[in-house]
């Protein structure tokens, strides 16, 4: 440890590159004459295959920036780093914050009293699996070296930037936690991104490009591997890549989840499957009508003209709260009041949802695909500005937003799923099949209709309400009268 610390000069935290090359070259290439020791691509043991597909042009367009990274690039599709001239310096930065972040990992693995040793070989045994996990092929651009590198310095990067792994002498032995960073939880303290004063958004941006983008991503086995490979101690392993699930969930509570998520029932494929995992609706619908095909949801306005009450769902940990914003329900008599979770617009919200609905779109039957269901009952009911207006109103709650105006905020909702292949008709992939049908009923209902449009035009005017309320009593007076009067006549006749 002392050794290794005496041959640091100055503020560099960098090993010697020309090391690391040979270290890489002489032992990728002993591996690779062995190539049928590597495996088959089968999935390691208590790790999911998600796959990992460059966005289609068709769902790109609708916004272009939501799915590329500026400030960090992860995984193969961007390695080499071909990037923008305007992003260059902030990349180039982040390529030497890797190898500070790679010498950070072999420096915990020293104090650990570990000699740091099997990254190369461990890592190139995950690689057929890792490579599996791209749907766009990487071999013709990426060599066995070049991959392998790649794997072990963007994995040592989020691992030194979202958790403790580190050498305690350099970084205080904690997890990340949540700050008052507009809702982000800032980077571990002592972190790469903590270290060299980087700025407040850049953060905010790292934070991004390394846990929403749905392209920019490696196999989270990956990650288990290295901090499995730093720490002799399991439990210190475990602890150092709970940090990075702590950390979702403290995105997930600032983005989406304020309540508590159950455990998972499986591992994780990649960080945004991670927080894909906790983003699920805390109960399905009940089963649908079969034969009956779902069609578009109408609009916000056309629901409320139909007797449709809009009102927002607390979400909590108490009996009756949503855990979610997927949580949403029919409820009163007569399933006229329709329960959601309010949706609170940021800046990072579209790029959330877009890119979650890009990782269920490339694993619909490992991940399903509720929150494309979710994205596609928003994006059709508060399409227009008067339905934004409507539902941003105090009284409903069900949307929050400060980004523009409510035209603006339409407009994103109406490009949300533009491209975006869904079965309304699944039941087990449209978990809001069962209201959309109840809700479908309602409004083709010409008696609910009729009796909403008298409530909405009269009676919720206390002064019509009153006349038309003296007018009804009057009106029930006048035939009880006429029928006393016809009985009491008929009565006389009959004495007579």
């Amino acid at each position: 440890m002392a050794d290794q610390q005496d041959h640091r000069s100055g503020d560099s935290s960098v090993i010697e590159m020309t090391s690391l090359a040979q270290e890489l070259t002489d032992k990728l290439v002993t591996l690779k004459s062995s190539q049928a020791q590597l495996g088959d691509g089968r999935v390691p043991s208590g790790s999911t295959r998600i796959i990992v597909a460059k966005v289609p042009d068709s769902v790109r367009e609708a916004d272009k920036a939501e799915y590329e990274h500026d400030h960090v690039s992860i995984g193969p599709y961007n390695c080499p780093r071909p990037v923008p001239q305007s992003h260059s310096l902030h990349l180039a930065r982040r390529e030497q914050d890797k190898l500070s972040s790679l010498d950070d990992v072999l420096t915990a693995a020293m104090a650990a009293r570990n000699h740091g040793g099997g990254y190369l070989e461990e890592l190139a045994r995950l690689e057929p699996f890792a490579r599996s996990c791209y749907y766009t092929p990487v071999d013709c651009y990426l060599t066995s070296r070049e991959f392998v590198r790649m794997l072990l310095l963007d994995g040592c990067y989020i691992l030194s930037c979202f958790t403790a792994i580190t050498a305690p002498a350099s970084r205080n032995n904690e997890p990340a936690t949540a700050t008052e960073n507009g809702g982000v939880p800032a980077p571990a303290a002592g972190s790469t991104a903590a270290r060299g004063g980087v700025a407040m958004l850049d953060d905010l941006l790292v934070v991004r490009d390394v846990f929403f983008l749905a392209e920019n991503q490696i196999p989270f086995a990956v990650l288990e591997k290295i901090a499995e490979l730093t720490y002799v101690d399991g439990n210190k392993a475990a602890a150092a890549v709970e940090g990075i699930v702590e950390y979702a969930l403290s995105l997930l509570k600032a983005y989406a989840v304020e309540a508590p998520a159950p455990a998972p029932t499986a591992a994780p494929g990649n960080l945004l499957h991670l927080l894909h995992m906790h983003l699920k609706p805390a109960v399905m619908s009940p089963a649908a009508m079969e034969g009956t095909s779902v069609g578009r949801w109408r609009t916000a306005t056309e629901y409320v003209s139909a007797g449709v009450t809009f009102k927002k769902r607390n979400v909590g940990v108490n009996n009756g709260d949503a855990r979610c914003i997927l949580d949403v329900k029919l409820s009163g008599s007569g399933s006229g009041t329709l329960e959601v979770p309010c949706l609170d617009i940021d800046g990072q919200t579209w790029r959330l949802l877009r890119n979650l609905m890009q990782l269920e779109q490339q694993n619909r039957e490992t991940v399903g695909t509720h929150v494309t269901a979710y994205c596609v009952f928003m994006s059709q009911v508060a399409c227009t500005d008067k339905d934004v207006e409507l539902l941003s109103k105090a009284k409903a709650g069900v949307i929050g937003h400060g980004q523009g105006t409510d035209a603006e905020v339409a407009a994103c909702f109406a490009d949300l799923c533009k491209g975006i292949m869904f079965d309304r008709d699944d039941s087990d992939g449209n978990y809001l099949k069962e209201i959309w049908q109840v809700l479908e009923k309602r409004v083709k209902s010409n008696p609910r209709r009729w009796m909403a449009w008298l409530w909405r035009e009269h009676f919720r005017n206390p002064c019509l309400a009153l006349g038309l309320l003296a007018a009804a009593v009057a009106l029930v007076c006048g035939v009880v009268q006429a029928i006393y009067s016809v009985l009491t006549y008929r009565q006389g006749f009959d004495l007579h």
